[in-house]
């Protein structure tokens, strides 16, 4: 585990390396989003509304100004979610705080999992007003490709945000784990074993070790 830091990324202040960074899965993932997000933003938004001989502009999704509307929400949102989370990731060894750590991939967890959802509604609810839109809505059939690109790459992002769903979930237990593989060896170590006491005692003086008394000789 060295080098290692907690919830999949290194140790607070490590360098980051721009390579080894671009070429992470999440951050794969994190672009493609962005890049689906663009599409199905900039499609509607674009080619999505068409004049048919009046002022006024109609959504090319049966005329529902609610679809395009929906698309435009979850394709802008997704993109800004998107750039903030790439940040978030690039900036995520620099937290020192473990707290902090789990509450970015919580909040990542959260976000990604309930986009994810939203963008199958996104698919689900474009795919079924583009069915019910007849070609004579749509004069030399204008905004098709716009329509047929804003429902493809709302798919796509189905993929791509559970995707990183996945992936954050996999730093999260990850995260967990390395919390209890810290504890059990931190809390559970065997505790220091004390310095034995000083044995060594000094001989106490004795008779027999004083010094001999002087005796006048006799002649």
């Amino acid at each position: 585990m060295d080098g290692v830091g907690s919830f999949g990324a290194g140790r607070a202040g490590t360098t980051i390396d721009p390579i080894v960074f671009a070429k992470q899965p999440q951050t794969i993932l994190r672009v493609l989003s962005w890049i689906f997000s663009l599409v199905v933003f900039a499609s509607i938004v674009n080619e999505g509304y068409v004049n048919m001989g009046s002022e006024r502009l109609h959504c090319v999704f049966n005329k529902n100004a609610d679809a395009c509307n929906y698309g435009v929400f979850v394709g802008l949102v997704g993109l800004l979610a998107c750039s903030f989370f790439f940040l978030l990731d690039y900036k995520f060894s620099s937290i020192s705080s473990v707290k902090d750590r789990k509450k970015a991939v919580m909040l990542e967890i959260g976000f990604s999992g309930f986009w994810a959802f939203l963008y199958f509604v996104s698919f689900c609810f474009l795919a079924n007003q583009w069915s019910r839109t007849t070609p004579d809505e749509l004069p030399l059939n204008q905004g098709a490709d716009a329509a047929r690109a804003a429902i493809a790459f709302s798919f796509f992002s189905i993929i791509t945000w559970a995707g990183l769903t996945v992936r954050a979930v996999q730093k999260y237990l990850l995260g967990t784990d390395m919390t209890l593989f810290t504890t059990e060896h931190v809390g559970d170590g065997a505790p220091a074993q004390p310095y034995p006491p000083n044995t060594y005692q000094s001989p106490p003086f004795t008779e027999n070790n004083a010094a001999p008394t002087y005796q006048v000789p006799i002649y």
